[in-house]
């Protein structure tokens, strides 16, 4: 056995101890409560239709950077989308919601400028802070009072202050209100990533609904392969300075200029999702409403003071979206997370399960997506027994 085999198997093995070994398994056939589909667009035929007439139109590929000849009509047309549907000014689409977050660190960051960032970002954004190269200062999660001390203090002459408008394990919002208006008052710019709040609640998403669409120095990525249904990414600004930053990421952003250009099929699918929401707001207003009845059903279920469970002591929170589609179930161990998540399974139901490294030792979540297309009645039942299947392993305590 050679030192590579020797060591991937010993890796496995740590893995599988620990609770954290990962499969890609196909989830056909089980009541979703685990996949980012908020409105159920993935599967609409109008953006089928859309992806089906862009390809024949334009390829199945875009077959070269943006910054080469992989800019297509389609893109322009998604981008000017997004731009009415968020408030923003001006768009850049990239091929993934990782690679804008990427993207937008790299071009912001280096030397003079210091990153500011939430302990509970996401992974996309911690990778392009490291990437950018800049002295990079972490705080509480939703520590406004942290972040002014910071930018207060710092010797950098410029300061990006990085945060989810909704975290995608716990399902909290950011006080964005509060965050801005640090940034105003300390020259810096505001980054929010709206992978989990664009289209839901809101259609234009947490900024547009916090009045600061047109703030210059609120800076916005968002994904299209969330409640848009598609695939793709997005930076968009507001303000007078939203075309420099335009010509400024799409000069610098390596992983703009480097990479092949979004699939024109997955671009018109973004578009023709925005013009659904466009002329039918109210469909994100329907994910709420699910989140309410999930999170008042397995209340009701998990009444406080409940009797721990048979195999450990495990506690379980229920923590209520703040304004986007999840609903998260604290439960201790990842060891507790994956027997609970393969025993949902194993009854039909396909739920998330965050084991470190995407949240700290000892608070793995069991993590529930609500979606538009949610029947109530339905939705209650299944909710049952993930609360029957979460009692067997651990202690509710909210």
């Amino acid at each position: 056995m050679s030192a590579w085999q020797h060591w991937l198997l010993e890796r496995a093995r740590v893995r599988e101890v620990r609770g954290l070994a990962r499969a890609t398994d196909e989830a056909t056939g089980l009541y979703d409560l685990a996949s980012n589909d908020y409105l159920g667009l993935a599967r609409d035929p109008r953006l089928a239709e859309a992806a089906h007439r862009a390809t024949l139109r334009h390829g199945t590929g875009s077959s070269a950077s943006r910054v080469v000849t992989g800019t297509h009509p389609v893109h322009r047309e998604l981008e000017d989308g997004l731009c009415r549907l968020t408030g923003r000014d001006e768009a850049l689409v990239f091929s993934s919601g990782y690679l804008a977050n990427l993207g937008i660190l790299g071009a912001l960051g280096g030397p003079g400028t210091l990153l500011v960032l939430d302990e509970q970002a996401h992974a996309s954004l911690i990778d392009g802070a490291r990437l950018a190269r800049s002295p990079l200062a972490w705080t509480s999660h939703h520590s406004v009072k942290e972040t002014i001390d910071l930018l207060a203090s710092r010797s950098q002459p410029r300061a990006v202050v990085v945060v989810e408008s909704v975290y995608s394990v716990s399902g909290d919002a950011a006080p964005l209100d509060e965050l801005a208006a640090a940034c105003r008052r300390y020259d810096a710019l505001l980054l929010v990533d709206e992978a989990h709040s664009l289209g839901v609640g809101t259609a234009g998403g947490a900024v547009r609904a916090a009045s600061l669409a047109a703030d210059p120095s609120v800076v916005v990525t968002a994904t299209l392969s969330k409640a848009l249904g598609a695939q793709g990414g997005a930076v968009l600004f507001g303000g007078e300075p939203a075309g420099m930053l335009r010509t400024h990421l799409a000069s610098t952003a390596r992983s703009f200029i480097f990479d092949t250009a979004l699939a024109p099929g997955s671009a018109a699918a973004a578009g023709e999702a925005v013009r659904i929401l466009e002329e039918d707001p109210a469909l994100a207003g329907l994910v709420p409403e699910r989140v309410a009845l999930m999170t008042g059903t397995l209340g009701r279920l998990f009444p406080a003071g409940s009797s721990p469970g048979q195999r450990n002591q495990a506690e379980v929170e229920v923590i209520e979206s703040g304004a986007g589609a999840v609903v998260s179930l604290r439960v201790g161990s990842a060891e507790t997370a994956t027997m609970i998540a393969a025993e949902l399974r194993g009854a039909g139901i396909a739920v998330g399960c965050f084991r470190p490294p995407s949240v700290p030792d000892g608070i793995s979540r069991i993590r529930l997506t609500a979606r538009a297309t949610q029947h109530p009645e339905e939705l209650v039942e299944v909710l049952a027994t993930v609360a029957r299947t979460v009692s067997r392993h651990a202690r509710v305590t909210a």
